[in-house]
């Protein structure tokens, strides 16, 4: 099985990127994942066989020196030996960015995702007949190919949650927007307004242009560079759904700031969280007006269908 969660975009300064290569155990591999985000790696792509996988990711070369990568390889080491698994094998070269832009998109199809999505590449061209809600594709520098768990999990969730409200219009935020993937899925849902912050201004221009390739206007699909005091300004007002699928911890930060865009009925999809993280965000939710009205959980993932008590 292979999946890619991101990938780095040519831009126009072609430059070299580290390739680094981690050979772990399986259970070990969104641990790997975590850390790697953490770090700040920009492109990651796992490969399984058996009982192990490859991760491979990459990252400018300018953000990281041999240093920092073999102190990253000392807590893979560390974290394997906390959780009583077998050392990873962690090795990184240097590459061009003309070679990782040619050889990344090779590998990555088109995913199914729940009963409704088809997440397509955009460099592909999609079947002209098919029943499920095709989304187009090119992630850029930015987080969610649909490849990850979290974000699989969100968007059968947003399958869910707006199957069945039936609300017209029906106004929805993405915290965290990345690829656009999200707010694009809601919108194929039948969401008639969507807003998107991310503090990243290249997962901005990789989201708008995510929203061009499928068709949506602009005034539709809104992504800016903020966070949420953007979105209490541009929504003017309460909305009925919030989608975020970022770090734990910056959820934590959040949470007592949706207040301000929240209805008696709002729902929400909360990921990018870990099933040992699950406790203090569920507790902090509760304190703050919202119920846990699911948690899907898949591999190490867990994602939360929340609504206002």
């Amino acid at each position: 099985m292979l999946a890619y969660c991101l990938a780095p975009k040519v831009t126009d300064m072609a430059h070299s990127w580290w390739e680094i290569r981690v050979v772990c155990d399986l259970n070990l591999e969104e641990t790997v994942f975590w850390r790697l985000e953490n770090f700040g790696f920009r492109g990651t792509a796992s490969q399984t066989k058996h009982q192990s996988c490859l991760i491979c990711a990459y990252l400018p070369e300018e953000q990281a020196h041999l240093l920092d990568l073999a102190a990253l390889s000392i807590l893979l080491r560390q974290d394997a030996l906390c959780m009583e698994m077998s050392i990873p094998i962690v090795q990184w070269d240097l590459i061009d960015e003309e070679d990782w832009s040619s050889s990344w998109k090779q590998h990555w199809e088109p995913t199914e995702i729940g009963d409704r999505f088809w997440i397509y590449p955009a460099w592909l061209t999609p079947p002209e007949n098919s029943d499920r809600l095709i989304l187009r594709l090119d992630p850029g520098v930015a987080f969610g190919t649909g490849a990850h768990a979290t974000t699989q999990l969100c968007l059968e969730s947003l399958e869910m949650r707006l199957g069945i409200l039936g609300e017209n219009p029906i106004t929805v935020v993405d915290i965290g927007c990345g690829s656009g993937i999200l707010g694009i899925g809601a919108i194929l849902l039948g969401a008639t307004q969507v807003y998107g912050v991310d503090t990243d201004p290249l997962a901005v221009r990789s989201a708008n242009e995510n929203r061009d390739l499928n068709h949506i206007s602009p005034e539709q699909m809104i992504s800016e560079v903020g966070s949420v005091e953007e979105l209490i300004k541009r929504a003017k007002g309460p909305v009925d759904g919030i989608l975020c699928n970022i770090l734990a911890e910056v959820i934590m930060d959040i949470i007592p700031q949706l207040d301000c865009l929240t209805k008696p009925n709002s729902w929400g999809v909360l990921s990018g969280i870990l099933l040992e993280q699950a406790k203090p965000i569920a507790d902090l939710l509760e304190q703050h007006g919202w119920i846990v009205a699911t948690l899907w959980k898949r591999q190490n993932w867990c994602c939360f269908n929340i609504r206002r008590s």
